[in-house]
């Protein structure tokens, strides 16, 4: 029998109205405005194993980040956690407490009236994790060893460490509830790539000792290489991609996927030329007809302006999942041989 997934997302979306002010709206003759900033994504995630998230700004990675944890209420669709509707799970302390999530920007997400030891150890104190303050005060030494800082540092403020060490902070954080599943919305994006590294490093480390199961929002294909056991690219709020990493790297298969790959930078300075996606990302508020990336898709043709493609596994890749009427129809170019792309290995390992 198969173990259950962790967290399962079955269809869901996340709508947002912004139109104008009623009165407006009926001055000017206007209806209702919706933003569509997640339209139907479903995926499952192992115990143990990272699922990573990518596409471009604005392609409904962080919408789906707090979809998941239960930040946002779903317009469509429902979240699991462990078999169980998310709503239904999060009533209970002890669901939350194994939920947890690691923000864009450490800085933001600190409280910087608090000294560090009161961030790490709100949680113990939440949900009664630790008894008395010698223990809380070994719990917190603890936790900052854990990832990298030293129990002293628990007496400064979030303003006195760098980049890296405050996304150490929040990471200790986060870590201080004992949790199973942590929601990691592009923690690495505001640091350079060495601290990138380090915090890679710590992650994947932190995951195989400890058992944790990882949903990882990045827009940085070289990143999630390091981290992921599946890779999901989404745009427009629709996952196109949904492949085992390497299988990604070595056979991508969406028109939108090989875009992305294209603009990994080369380091090896081989002077291969690169055909760059045109266009710009459409609106979600006036999403194209059909497949949305057709306005900027070169295999796009009269179906795929008219049709929706559905998410499904290509043919002889049952692994991996694809929405692309021109993959199902066989009119996409052949996918690179693995080992081939030689470039994105080397950019990958540089982090």
């Amino acid at each position: 029998m198969a173990e259950t997934p962790v967290l399962v997302a079955e269809d869901l979306a996340k709508h947002f109205d912004v139109s104008r002010p009623l009165l407006q709206r009926l001055l000017a003759g206007e209806g209702k405005r919706t933003l569509k900033a997640v339209d139907g994504v479903s995926f499952d995630i192992p115990k143990g194993t990272t699922l990573s998230l990518v596409g471009e700004s604005g392609c409904g990675k962080s919408t789906v980040a707090r979809l998941v944890v239960g930040l946002y209420r779903p317009t469509r669709g429902r979240v699991l956690f462990e078999g169980i509707e998310l709503e239904t799970a999060r009533a209970n302390a002890e669901t939350r407490r194994r939920m947890q999530m690691i923000f864009q920007d450490p800085y933001a997400s600190l409280n910087p009236r608090w000294r560090v030891r009161d961030i790490v150890a709100e949680p113990l104190r939440a949900f009664g994790l630790a008894e008395g303050a010698a223990a809380l005060r070994d719990r917190v030494g603890q936790l900052l060893t854990q990832v990298g800082l030293s129990p002293l540092d628990g007496e400064k403020y979030p303003h006195e460490f760098s980049g890296g060490q405050r996304q150490r902070i929040s990471i200790a954080r986060a870590l201080s509830s004992n949790p199973d599943f942590l929601v990691c919305d592009e923690p690495t994006s505001a640091l350079d790539v060495s601290v990138q590294a380090q915090i890679l490093n710590l992650m994947k480390d932190l995951q195989q000792r400890l058992g944790l199961t990882y949903l990882f929002i990045s827009h940085n294909l070289a990143v999630v290489r390091q981290v992921s056991d599946r890779i999901g690219v989404m745009y427009l709020g629709r996952l196109v991609e949904l492949a085992p990493a390497e299988t990604l790297f070595t056979a991508p298969r969406h028109p939108y996927t090989r875009a992305l790959m294209e603009a990994i930078p080369d380091l090896e300075m081989t002077g291969r030329k690169r055909i760059p996606v045109g266009g710009e990302v459409p609106s979600p508020i006036d999403p194209p007809s059909g497949c949305p990336f057709h306005p900027r898709c070169p295999l796009a043709d009269a179906r795929c302006r008219a049709e929706m493609p559905a998410l499904r596994p290509p043919e002889a890749q049952p692994a991996t999942m694809v929405a692309c009427h021109a993959v199902e129809e066989r009119r996409d170019p052949a996918p690179a041989p693995a080992g081939a792309d030689q470039r994105i290995g080397t950019t990958a390992t540089a982090l």
